[in-house]
């Protein structure tokens, strides 16, 4: 299916399929270039070889002579015409080699690619004695089949020189890959691609212009008959299914399909599997409608039965998985479905997700029932996203298909059934509504239309654009235009898409620069987000940190490791449709992608990583509102100093996280932080809160290894989670003031101290300050402890405190005096003692 990749999804569309639709005399690179201006954004053009290496060298010769090998019964040494001067001496092996053939010649320098084994290129040489130049080929030494009985004989009207390609009917094919964006289903097929690259060629501006005829498949040798299927069909839900169409074809036999078509889905990247799968597959591709194959021999009761089954009814699909259904899964039944009782027995194929086990096509099918629906694309997203499915069908049907095709698609299968798998069509076509679908009208401006492209466009143009894009004009009255859009444009609904699709087919290209440019100035007496946060990026950057950006959308599975505190399961903001199980929900946190980004480089052997991201969290509230939080989240992980001559690698620890935000704090002006140790919770085995006016800035520390285990992180991750809306108010705005350098030194004791486990710093810091407010100027935590040698219930805390004078050099004397009064103090109030 196709590949999805920022927002767009990725699809292959075949040239040659293109011009069976469109005889273009663009080459490939034109084509791509006009559908890319027209939004189908083509993404890469790739050539594709029907045969590895396109039997370059390999050309068609005459053996003009032929005798045995003087030193090999089993070979012999031939002269070859190959429509050149000279005539080639080539030693051959091959039995059935005889004057006068017709056949395949490699000559040297052309480089070979067997069916089997690794491909070579043909030298000149000698062989027990003889030269050899060149080399008469098999099949399967040509990569073009499987025989190696002998060389090819070719019929005798070859003509000696004539490549190999060209006489086998070889041609090169282009793949053209399309970024699509989720809107344009109507061009997730070739008649869709082909719509658009017509109307291009006939309106748009500035390109050389084609009248060339959009020609469909021709579906005219379809007979439909008046008796009715021999397979009934019973639409119970038709608000999940608002039209289901189906016939019986027999007398099928199911074997490979012929070349062309094989070519085709080799040339989108599909594997051929039987021409009862390609053709389904291949209309798919061509027109854009999913279809569905049962084999009529499984169907029980000879009755399609289209409804939901109950709750907890269980189906086993075609990977074998036994899947539980949900009461509102749409589901293609046969006639056991009018029986709850049965419904385990009743089930087919998940409408428009996945077909089931039982029913599917074989190698033994004779009869098949053919499918072609459309459903609610509501109730199959649902569905796929309820069992986790994303298949060619559901990713097609969830985004709104045409519900006009399915008769055209179903007939186009049917001939193609009859034509290459010798099916008989018996009786009619079922088809559970004829009722004309609702088509939307748009009420359009020309003058508006032109104000908002920017640039006036002649009318004129603008009906021919729109005529060629199939839109109908049902009314007009000067610039107010009435119009109609198609219906497989489910995505044109106002007067803003209307004129989305005049500038694509005009070309965006085309539209002139502004001559000049309107701005209005504005004045903000508040802080100026933005810059604030580019002066941080610029100094976590200087820094040699480095910015990580991750996407907003993450498991929900990730809430479930946490539960406790602001992350919680039950406050996760969940999508409706997600895309995917890992973006089903909006992240509460930028741990879980910082983590994934470690992981990721770890992998890569790149393991030393000092990481910063700026993003939101978002949270749902108890009273159902939403909030979000501005973040800043710093991850350090790894050798925080290389290994050199001097000393070995430096691990990163504790201080190294911190550290920043020290800085930052004093960088932007941010006084009367407190810190505050905490108890480890399920994110930090050990962590540190800083609080600014009496909010948590910031809560940083060690990152539990339960949660590590899970990424597979094998080293210590450091974590800082800080609170960048709080810190932006507390950002301090005027300018900065200059102090002289202080006159006199500082000077430094420390303590080790033994405390009870559940005294913090913080106490500690409270209690010494009191004992002096004159030269006491700084105190700080540089180790904590807990463990081995220490009395139970009792850590270590080693303690720095900071002593100047700004008026006189401290002597000993002075210091010893406040650092006894600290220690009884911290003795009296804590219970401390020295270690």
């Amino acid at each position: 299916m196709p590949a999805q990749l920022n927002g767009c999804f990725s699809m292959k569309i075949s040239y040659n399929w293109l011009l069976d639709y469109i005889p273009t005399k663009k080459s490939p690179e034109e084509v791509g270039e006009i559908l890319t201006q027209t939004g189908l954004e083509v993404e890469g053009i790739a050539k594709i070889q029907s045969v590895p290496g396109g039997l370059e060298g390999i050309v068609v010769g005459e053996v003009v002579d032929k005798k045995t090998h003087p030193n090999a019964d089993r070979l012999s040494i031939t002269k070859v015409n190959i429509g050149q001067d000279e005539i080639l001496d080539i030693v051959c092996g091959a039995p059935n080699v005889a004057q006068g053939q017709k056949v395949l010649v490699a000559t040297v320098g052309s480089k070979l690619y067997p069916s089997e084994g690794e491909p070579f290129t043909i030298k000149k040489g000698k062989i027990r004695g003889e030269v050899s130049v060149g080399m008469i080929c098999a099949e399967d030494e040509l990569g073009i089949g499987t025989s190696h009985d002998g060389i090819m004989v070719l019929d005798e009207s070859a003509v000696p020189g004539t490549p190999a390609a060209q006489f086998l009917g070889l041609t090169d094919d282009y793949s053209i890959e399309i970024g699509l964006t989720p809107n344009r289903t109507d061009a997730m097929c070739h008649i869709g691609v082909a719509r658009d690259l017509a109307a291009a060629l006939h309106t748009m501006h500035g390109i050389e212009r084609e009248n060339v005829t959009l020609t469909f498949p021709d579906i005219s040798k379809y007979a439909d008959s008046k008796e009715a299927c021999p397979i009934q069909v019973t639409v119970l839900d038709k608000e999940r299914c608002p039209r289901y169409c189906g016939v019986l074809i027999e007398d099928l036999k199911v074997e490979a399909s012929p070349d062309w078509l094989q070519d085709k889905l080799r040339a989108i990247g599909l594997s051929p599997i039987n021409n009862l799968v390609d053709i389904t597959n291949f209309v798919l591709h061509e027109w854009g409608q999913p279809l569905h194959a049962f084999d009529a021999d499984q169907i029980e009761g000879n009755e399609i039965v289209v409804t939901t089954l109950k709750s907890g009814t269980k189906f086993s699909t075609l990977d074998e998985v036994e899947r539980t259904l949900d009461e509102q899964d749409l589901v293609i039944c046969n006639s056991l479905a009018h029986n709850a009782d049965q419904h385990n027995q009743a089930g087919m194929c998940i409408a428009g997700v996945f077909g089931g086990i039982n029913s599917g096509v074989s190698q033994k099918t004779t009869r098949v029932f053919l499918e072609s629906a459309y459903f609610n694309p509501v109730s199959v997203r649902k569905t796929a996203r309820r069992h986790g499915l994303n298949t060619d069908s559901s990713f097609r049907f969830e985004r709104g298909v045409d519900p006009t095709i399915t008769i055209k698609a179903l007939q186009r299968a049917a001939l193609l059934l009859c034509e290459i798998g010798g099916g008989k069509i018996v009786g009619g076509i079922t088809d559970s509504n004829k009722n004309e679908f609702p088509r939307v009208t748009i009420e359009v401006n020309t003058d508006r239309i032109c104000r908002l492209i920017g640039q006036k466009i002649d009318a004129q143009h603008m009906r021919e654009i729109l005529r060629a894009l199939d839109f109908e004009f049902t009314a007009e009255s000067g610039e107010n235009w009435t119009i109609t859009a198609p219906q497989y444009r489910v995505d044109v609904t106002r007067e803003a898409d209307v004129v989305e699709e005049i500038l694509r087919i005009y070309g965006y290209d085309n539209i002139a620069l502004p001559t000049k440019l309107n701005a209005s100035l504005s004045y903000s007496k508040g802080k100026d987000r933005d810059s604030i946060q580019n002066k941080m990026s610029d100094f976590l950057s200087s820094s040699g940190w480095n910015e990580i950006m991750s996407n907003s959308l993450t498991k929900s599975e990730y809430a479930t490791w946490i539960n406790e505190g602001g992350i919680q399961d039950k406050f996760s903001v969940k999508m409706l449709n997600p895309l995917s199980s890992d973006l089903d929900a909006l992240r509460q946190t930028l741990l879980f992608q910082g983590l994934e980004a470690i992981a990721l480089n770890q992998n890569h052997r790149n393991p030393n990583l000092q990481l910063y991201e700026f993003g939101k969290a978002y949270f749902k509230k108890e009273d159902g509102g939403y909030r979000e939080d501005a973040l800043l989240g710093l991850f350090i992980t790894g050798f925080d100093e290389s290994e050199n001559w001097n000393h070995g690698q430096v691990l990163a620890d504790f201080t190294k996280i911190k550290a920043p935000l020290d800085a930052a704090m004093l960088k932007f002006g941010i006084d009367g932080g407190r810190d505050e140790l905490l108890e480890g919770n399920a994110i930090f085995s050990q962590r540190l809160q800083r609080k600014v006016r009496n909010k948590v800035l910031c809560t940083l520390g060690t990152v539990n290894q339960a949660i590590l285990k899970k990424f597979d992180i094998k080293q210590t991750v450091y974590f800082a989670d800080i609170d960048w809306d709080l810190f932006i108010e507390a950002v301090v705005t005027k300018h900065p003031v200059f102090k002289t350098l202080p006159k006199f030194p500082e000077m430094r004791r420390d303590l080790s101290l033994l405390v009870d486990t559940d005294k913090n710093f913080a106490e500690i810091s409270q209690i010494s300050k009191k004992q002096d407010k004159k030269i006491l100027r700084d105190i700080g935590l540089f180790d904590v402890y807990e463990g081995k040698n220490l009395p139970e219930g009792k850590k270590s805390y080693a303690v720095s405190f900071v002593f100047r004078d700004d008026e006189k050099t401290l002597t000993d004397k002075q210091v010893d005096k406040v650092m006894a009064q600290i220690q009884h103090a911290l003795s009296k109030e804590l219970g401390a003692e020295l270690r």
